[in-house]
């Protein structure tokens, strides 16, 4: 009885043993499959050079600074390979789509390669039919494609290219100053003195046959003499002869002329002859309505023939001469509505016309005056007052025209950028006409309906610059790294070229 169950309890110990021999085999032989695979990864293949030349070794080494070469192990090769294929054939992912989705038009182009595009099919004036643009097909050359989030960011406004009427409105400033043909001046025809002053105050309102002042003159008693006793011998010798009354006659039409030459009135001469004796004063009257502007007369002084003694000026109308541009004048035409803002009164905007161009230009300021005349019966509008005048010109007919902040001026010429699609631009030199406050009209280039920037324009441009000038830099620097790689690959030993580091590599 005993003897089975000790063969029992051996055949158990032997099982338990071999199980755990067999356990501790295999896991010993998938630490040492594992060992190797890692060690197999990080195989060194070769070892390159640390600046990135192209040079290459089988053993490790320094460069001609001391610097160590960099190895290279079996696991990078194998990603940097992909990487360099992805690299390689960019388009071969990005030009993949299944087969069932339909390709994109983003427009339609002239089949003659002129500036023209469509959103619809079409045909040229010869019958032919406009070529239709892919979204998956690369930029034409000279085209700005920008991902339409990043344009939506930059803050681009789009406006079509319109037939509207232009306008332009020329701004000025100037002056009030005394209309030339409402100034009089008052002054004696002979010496005198001044005897009573009757307006003594500059800027005092005077009217037409307003007594002015009294003046003596000892010519002008005599002249009165004269012509009393000229004027009473004709009556005297009625009885004459011919020759003493032909006399007579001629004597007093000479002293007659010389008092209506003097400014005389035929009221003076009348009283003159009424009374029969000379007035010792004579009465100077006012020869217009108006105020004092000047007052040189004073009481009781003496004055000179041809003298002035008084200025008067009827400012019940005035006018604005204002400076406009010499670049302005075209727009100006005589009979044009003017708006004129006064700076002492704000609040009361006045309307007049343009009465004349003067035809000469300040050589210092470039500028010429432009005349509008204004009533002021009310006399709040004074002389040398300041204004601003604005005058609008054009609007007669419609032309074709984009948003003066569409055009990239350079100064040799004018673009602008033409949205073909979503975040697809064509930069076009156009040529401009007239310019208007907000527009400007297009000659050549544009054709109605056509969508360009107004906005952030300028950001596209320098987008579209900076990609040519990284493109531009990116082949440069690709070509003088193959040429100095192909230098360096002709210079350098046998035993450190690629060649033999590729073959070990591919024995793995």
């Amino acid at each position: 009885m005993k003897r089975p169950v000790i063969t029992v309890l051996l055949v158990l110990i032997g099982l338990a043993t071999a199980s755990f021999a067999g356990y501790w085999f295999a896991t010993a032989q998938m630490k040492k499959i594992a060992a190797s695979a890692a060690s197999n990864a990080h195989k060194v293949l070769y070892y390159r050079n640390p600046m990135g030349l192209a040079d290459t070794s089988s053993d490790p080494k320094k460069d001609s600074m001391g610097m160590d070469y960099i190895p290279v192990y079996a696991d990078e090769t194998t990603a940097d390979s992909e990487q360099a294929k992805a690299a390689q054939n960019p388009a071969e992912k990005s030009t993949e789509r299944p087969a069932e989705t339909p390709r994109k038009i983003l427009y339609y182009r002239n089949p003659m390669g002129l500036a023209d595009t469509s959103t619809v099919p079409k045909q040229d004036s010869m019958g032919m039919d406009y070529t239709p643009v892919y979204a998956d097909e690369p930029t034409v050359s000279g085209q700005v494609k920008i991902n339409p989030d990043k344009v939506q960011k930059l803050g681009v406004s789009i406006e079509p290219v319109l037939a509207r009427a232009l306008t332009n409105t020329v701004r000025a400033v100037g002056q009030f100053q005394i209309d030339e043909r409402r100034l009089a001046s008052v002054t004696a025809k002979f010496e005198g003195y001044i005897e009573t002053l009757y307006v003594n105050a500059t800027g005092q309102p005077v009217k037409r046959g307003q007594a002015l002042m009294q003046i003596y003159s000892p010519e002008l008693v005599s002249a009165q003499e004269e012509y009393l006793i000229a004027y009473n011998g004709r009556k005297s010798l009625k009885s004459g002869t011919e020759e003493s009354l032909s006399g007579i006659d001629l004597l007093a039409q000479s002293a007659l002329k010389r008092l209506r030459n003097w400014d005389i009135t035929d009221a003076q001469l009348q009283r003159l002859q009424k009374d029969g004796k000379a007035t010792r004063t004579l009465t100077l009257y006012s020869p217009a309505n108006g105020v004092v502007l000047e007052k040189t007369a004073v009481q009781g002084m003496r004055f000179m023939a041809g003298e002035p003694l008084f200025k008067i000026a009827d400012l019940s109308s005035i006018w604005l001469l204002a400076d406009v541009f010499e670049q302005d004048l075209a727009l100006v035409k005589v009979a044009q509505s003017v708006k004129i803002n006064v700076d002492a009164y704000p609040e009361k905007p006045l309307t007049g016309k343009v009465a004349y161009i003067y035809p000469t230009v300040n050589a210092e300021t470039r500028t010429a005056k432009v005349r509008v005349e204004l009533s002021n019966t009310n006399g709040l509008l004074r002389p040398d007052m300041f204004a601003s005048m604005q005058l609008v010109s054009g609007g007669n007919h419609k032309v074709l025209s984009v948003s003066n902040s569409a055009i990239i001026d350079s100064g040799t010429r004018q673009v602008v950028l033409v949205q073909l699609a979503e975040g697809l631009f064509d930069p076009r030199e156009i040529k401009v006409g007239l310019r208007s406050d907000t527009y400007t009209e297009v000659l050549e280039g544009l054709s109605e309906g056509e969508n360009v920037v107004v906005r952030a324009n300028f950001l596209i441009d320098a987008e579209s610059n900076l990609k040519a000038a990284l493109g531009s830099f990116s082949i440069k620097s690709t070509a003088s790294i193959e040429n100095t790689e192909s230098t360096e690959s002709a210079k350098a030993s046998p035993s450190i070229k690629l060649a033999p580091a590729s073959n070990s590599h591919e024995g793995h």
